[in-house]
């Protein structure tokens, strides 16, 4: 099985679940001045594309851009609360139901012989929400974890053996730490 880029069409696809990376569509999230990587309609048909959730643009309406952001906002304040170990926000998690509750796009099995989901972008971000409700009230709800590298916020499963992944991800944030700590050594010594 071939290992899917990490960076694809500009959005970080590093949370090991489609929900995680949806929430991750905020650049900057801590900082003083966050980008959303969904601006327009078109964006929302590029990044559906790019998690590989469509095979072309699926016609993203302003309307499912509104559903797209208010879904990633529920799924990155209910993936923060799972990865602080509190409470989940009541309201969060009601609209994340409310979502997963809708009809979801339908898994085909295609020509190629490969799985692919069919329909329309709100049955698209139905399957979005159903993906965050198994991965938040699931096996893995306590591997979610935020990176650790200033001032990443992107969620992510943590999958390793020990569960005591730091980074979102070792090329990028953990090498950075990585290289901040070699060079503060160095300087320690000389």
């Amino acid at each position: 099985m071939a290992v899917k880029a990490e960076i694809r069409d500009g959005f970080k696809f590093r949370g090991g679940s489609p929900a995680l990376d949806l929430a991750a569509t905020v650049v900057g999230r801590l900082g003083a001045t966050p980008r959303d990587l969904l601006a327009t309609s078109a964006d929302l048909d590029r990044w559906l594309v790019a998690a590989e959730l469509a095979e072309g643009p699926p016609g993203s309406t302003e309307g499912n851009l509104v559903q797209a952001r208010s879904l990633r906002e529920a799924l990155y304040r209910l993936g923060l609360s799972r990865a602080q170990g509190v409470a989940l926000p009541d309201v969060d998690r009601d609209l994340l139901n409310g979502y997963a509750a809708l009809p979801a796009a339908s898994l085909q099995l295609d020509t190629d012989g490969r799985a692919r989901l069919s329909g329309d972008v709100r049955g698209l971000l139905a399957e979005l929400a159903r993906e965050g409700v198994s991965l938040l009230g699931g096996d893995f709800w306590h591997r979610i974890r935020q990176c650790e590298g200033p001032p990443c916020a992107v969620l992510f499963v943590d999958t390793s053996r020990k569960g005591d992944r730091r980074w979102c991800s070792m090329s990028a944030c953990g090498n950075k730490a990585k290289v901040a700590e070699w060079r503060k050594r160095e300087r320690e010594r000389g």
